[in-house]
């Protein structure tokens, strides 16, 4: 299925100060990689990053903006469409901007995921200091990240599959797979520790 691309805005001060970081970057750089990383306090929550070259990522969608080329998962799509990305500079340090008119949610089963989360999941978790968090749905499939204690779980796989893969099955239709995005190499103080190999 094709997507067609977002339309993504920069600000002159943004696209100044982004192209001086991508300019003096120790390796060239293909472009950005605007991602949806959450959503908190009724609030997106933007994340972007260098993508040098060569390591682009075959799936994301390609946007290419009057300045600077942005790669977008293509699951992210419809939630950045005229996303407009700003820089500013105070006391407290420099900052981008992220203007986001997107609703949080557009699939009704987004919706019903993120409402069983919050309502059963989320407080079972928390008990052992975790969070999940759904990044999105893209076809039959929800993409969701850990966060606390559950970054670097060994049970992670037995809570994902036997406990929050099945009870978004029971709760939501037309979901087939819940796929785990989140970057476990980074978990410091998980609350099982994963066995050494």
């Amino acid at each position: 299925m094709n997507q067609q691309p977002p339309t993504i805005v920069f600000t002159d001060a943004a696209v100044e100060k982004l192209t001086d970081i991508i300019e003096n970057h120790a390796n060239p750089v293909a472009g950005l990689r605007l991602q949806i990383a959450g959503r908190d306090d009724g609030k997106f929550q933007h994340l972007l990053s260098l993508v040098e070259a060569g390591a682009e990522i075959a799936e994301d969608i390609a946007v290419d903006t009057d300045a600077i080329r942005v790669y977008v998962q293509a699951r992210d799509t419809h939630y950045l469409d005229g996303v407009r990305i700003g820089f500013s500079e105070d006391e407290d340090g420099q900052h981008l901007e992220f203007t986001n008119p997107n609703p949080l949610w557009s699939d009704p089963r987004e919706f019903a995921i993120q409402d069983l989360f919050d309502n059963a999941i989320n407080p079972q978790i928390a008990s052992h200091g975790g969070v999940i968090t759904l990044l999105g749905v893209q076809g039959r499939t929800a993409y969701v990240e850990f966060g606390g204690g559950c970054v670097g779980c060994g049970m992670l796989n037995v809570t994902l599959k036997q406990g929050v893969e099945v009870a978004v099955k029971e709760q939501v239709e037309d979901i087939d797979e819940i796929v785990d995005t989140t970057d476990h190499a980074s978990g410091t103080n998980p609350y099982y520790q994963p066995a050494k190999k």
